[in-house]
């Protein structure tokens, strides 16, 4: 039986996810909407799905039944390797002053990856490598 954790949602890491997932989804449409680069919108939609994902993953509680994978470490992994990516995208996008859209999408990258690493670090601080205490 899978439980719905709805603490998560009231959490700063849940709140985080969302925010994440909403400005994706707003950078994907600035950039699908100016047609920009390809690869700025693929980022921006691969962003949305894997918040999405590990929003999922939190909410429905299954990193408890899942335990092939240590989730925690591999969502601040994911967390700071998408910070990496969306900063050389939101700078790319930024440097293209004369195309609107793509400026507001890079925006939005830059803001994602503050985000990104704010996520990363909340993850990271209540990650415990020793659990025998």
């Amino acid at each position: 039986m899978v439980e719905v954790n709805r603490d998560f949602v009231c959490s700063a890491s849940g709140v985080l996810k969302i925010a994440r997932m909403i400005l994706s989804i707003m950078a994907a449409i600035s950039f699908a909407a100016r047609r920009s680069h390809e690869a700025f919108l693929a980022l921006a939609i691969m962003e949305f799905v894997i918040t999405g994902l590990f929003f999922v993953l939190y909410l429905l509680s299954l990193q408890k039944k899942l335990k092939c994978l240590f989730w925690p470490l591999a969502d601040a992994f994911n967390s700071l390797v998408a910070a990496l990516f969306l900063l050389i995208v939101g700078l790319c996008a930024t440097v293209i002053k004369t195309i609107l859209g793509t400026l507001v999408g890079g925006v939005f990258c830059l803001v994602l990856c503050v985000l990104c690493v704010i996520d990363a670090a909340l993850i990271l601080k209540k990650v415990s490598f020793n659990a025998s205490k």
